[in-house]
């Protein structure tokens, strides 16, 4: 039975799984830099990228001894090579193309968004594909035809900040801490969503799948602080403003993403959506679209929380290209950003 090991370093976690041709998890490490980037209020670069060369052979190393298994039992290594933090990046691809030239093994580039939604299918046990991808996370909210595991066409996305960002930001305002979604929800829980009235940018402009969250953090800015006038500490804001504000922010974030969800798939005719990243673990997000699908009738599928996250298990998604004897040589690069996407017509003709 094929074993694949497979590497995931985008951002600031670093991880690694070992997987079989069954899409059967062996095992599963994560080395979580969490606590190095807190008091920052977000993920510094450099901080991460010197944490992956300190962690990426001990974690190597602990997926293989907890599957049991050695470096010649591999049938192939694979790497997620775009998107995400340049130097991340790099000490992932590094160590994969190390032990592909070492112990002569295939190299396989994994899509780290087309993961995301690979994780849907691991979750639901079965062929989830064609279907509307959905990735929210810290660094990405974009929406995508997927015909295949394969087989991705970019509808749109946001055209500043990624939902994640927004969440971590805002949560910086009302000193929440990091990482920001997590704290946010927490306590939301505490507040009234209505207190605020904050925008929902582009929620009304039907022709267009993009979103815009930077307005949004602006907005809570001058709600708390007002305009013109500096931040103040945070520990000076009365509690249950920041559960109103935190519940407030939230609800906007959720009714922008739910809302363009079911226009994709109106747009598009599809019937199944799939949605993943960081974001996709917040509860009442994740009420909302099971809301929403029982409304309008649509396929919803959502990961479990633990591989919302990143992680490597979603490097499953490999065995895709491993079946189609689709190898890297290595050359491979990493692309640490997305490619602008194309504008396509949906089946209305109109700009999607």
């Amino acid at each position: 039975m094929p074993l694949i090991l497979t590497i995931e370093s985008t951002c600031d976690e670093t991880a690694a799984a070992v997987i079989n041709d069954r899409l059967e998890v062996l095992s599963s490490v994560v080395a979580s830099q969490e606590k190095f980037h807190e008091q920052f209020g977000g993920v510094v670069p450099e901080i991460a990228s010197r944490a992956h060369v300190e962690r990426i052979l001990p974690v190597i190393d602990s997926a293989l001894s907890k599957a049991g298994i050695g470096l010649a039992d591999l049938d192939a290594v694979a790497v997620a090579n775009r998107p995400g933090l340049a130097g991340s990046l790099l000490v992932g691809l590094m160590g994969a193309k190390t032990l592909a030239l070492a112990c002569d093994l295939p190299l396989i580039a994994i899509d780290h968004l087309q993961a995301h939604i690979y994780a849907c299918r691991l979750a639901a046990g079965r062929d989830v594909f064609p279907c509307i991808g959905l990735i929210v996370s810290g660094g990405h909210s974009n929406i995508y035809r997927c015909q295949s595991p394969l087989d991705f066409t970019p509808l749109g996305g946001t055209i500043d900040d990624a939902a994640g960002e927004a969440f971590d930001k805002v949560a910086s305002m009302l000193g929440l801490g990091f990482p920001g979604g997590p704290a946010l929800q927490r306590a939301a829980e505490k507040g009234d969503p209505k207190k605020f009235r904050l925008p929902r940018p582009l929620l009304d402009d039907d022709t267009r799948l993009a979103f815009s969250f930077s307005g949004l953090k602006t907005a809570v800015r001058y709600q708390l602080y007002g305009v013109g006038r500096p931040e103040m500490d945070a520990t000076a804001l009365d509690p249950q403003l920041v559960a109103d504000m935190a519940a407030s922010f939230q609800a906007a974030i959720i009714d922008c993403l739910a809302g363009k969800a079911v226009l994709a798939l109106r747009q598009t005719g599809f019937n199944r959506l799939c949605i993943g990243g960081g974001v996709a673990a917040n509860r009442p997000f994740r009420e909302r679209m099971e809301q929403l699908a029982a409304k309008h009738s649509f396929e919803l599928h959502i990961p479990p929380l633990s591989l919302c996250t990143d992680n490597a298990v979603m490097g499953a998604i490999a065995f895709e290209k491993f079946k189609a004897q689709q190898f890297e040589t290595l050359e491979l690069e990493i692309s640490a950003g997305l490619e602008r996407p194309k504008v396509e017509r949906a089946a209305n003709g109109r700009s999607a």
